[in-house]
């Protein structure tokens, strides 16, 4: 787990905007899919990530 509050953030963020743009990008097809979920993921960690990063003291 990343210590420094900072960097948490900031990789937070990065995986929020990579998520929406992964989401943005999917074509409709199968591929597009797994892109779809792959920024899903991303979404969501990036948001767990910046959730903790709030309760960190």
């Amino acid at each position: 787990m990343i210590k420094n509050l900072r960097t948490r953030r900031t990789v937070a963020a990065i995986m929020v905007v990579l998520g929406a743009i992964l989401m943005l990008i999917a074509p409709e097809i199968w591929a597009g899919l797994l892109l779809l979920i792959l920024g899903v993921v991303l979404e969501l960690a990036g948001i767990a990530l910046a959730h903790k990063a709030k309760k960190a003291p």
